[in-house]
């Protein structure tokens, strides 16, 4: 048995623990491994590789990507996203939707994105969520990135709404928080939804429950070409 399984991510759950549920389902011995983590808050696309599609990683892991996020301006976290307690923006008058879609271009093309500093990045050997955790300030240095697009999908202060496509090693919570920056206001990821790796969409991707009850088998993917 070997191939791709497109998993639906539930929110709330590590895709290390997903993976583990997916691997309780296969024949003792399988290599099972997956092609990009997503946080334990965020749902959508994570690719499940089984037998030897786990060579295939890396590749997979370069496909580009697309999410949907929404991002609470007027306030940031610790984290930039839901894991940390918000911190609220002294008051500031709501942009406008036209100076909404003004900044957004900013983030677009290959660009230098400073990862947070609660990320898996290392940090003279150390992860920086570790040193972060530990009370360390925690500067790492921007490095580029390729975001293909940002489409603004709805705006009701202080919630907006993006599609992002992007390369690898995009950090859609630092964009929330630079974008928030330019605007003025701070902001924070509240939601993101991965909807596509490469060919891999949302809307064919499966739950674990339906793996249980169906079985694996049915839903293994070849490796794409």
């Amino acid at each position: 048995m070997e191939g791709v399984i497109n998993l639906d991510k539930p929110a709330g759950l590590s895709s290390a623990r997903l993976v583990d549920a997916v691997k309780r389902l296969l024949p003792r011995g399988t290599k099972v491994g997956h092609a990009g983590t997503l946080d334990p808050f965020a749902t959508g696309v994570l690719l499940v590789l089984v037998g030897r599609a786990t060579k295939a990683c890396e590749r997979l892991m370069d496909a580009p990507k697309q999410y949907e996020a929404t991002v609470k301006l007027g306030a940031t976290t610790a984290t930039d996203d839901p894991e940390s307690p918000e911190i609220s923006y002294a008051p500031h008058e709501p942009p406008t939707a036209a100076a909404v879609s003004g900044a957004v271009p900013r983030f677009v093309g290959d660009i230098l994105q400073r990862p947070p500093a609660y990320s898996a990045m290392k940090v003279q050997g150390r992860r920086a969520y570790d040193l972060a955790r530990g009370g360390n300030l925690v500067e790492l240095e921007p490095r580029p990135v390729r975001v293909y697009g940002i489409d603004v999908l709805g705006y009701e202060w202080p919630f907006l709404t993006l599609r992002i496509d992007c390369g690898r090693g995009t950090y859609i919570r630092a964009i929330a928080r630079d974008l928030g920056a330019v605007l003025g206001t701070g902001g924070y990821l509240t939601q993101l939804r991965r909807t596509r790796v490469g060919p891999f969409s949302a809307d064919e991707a499966v739950t674990v429950e339906r793996l249980k009850v169906d079985g694996v088998a049915a839903y293994i993917c070849p490796v794409p070409v």
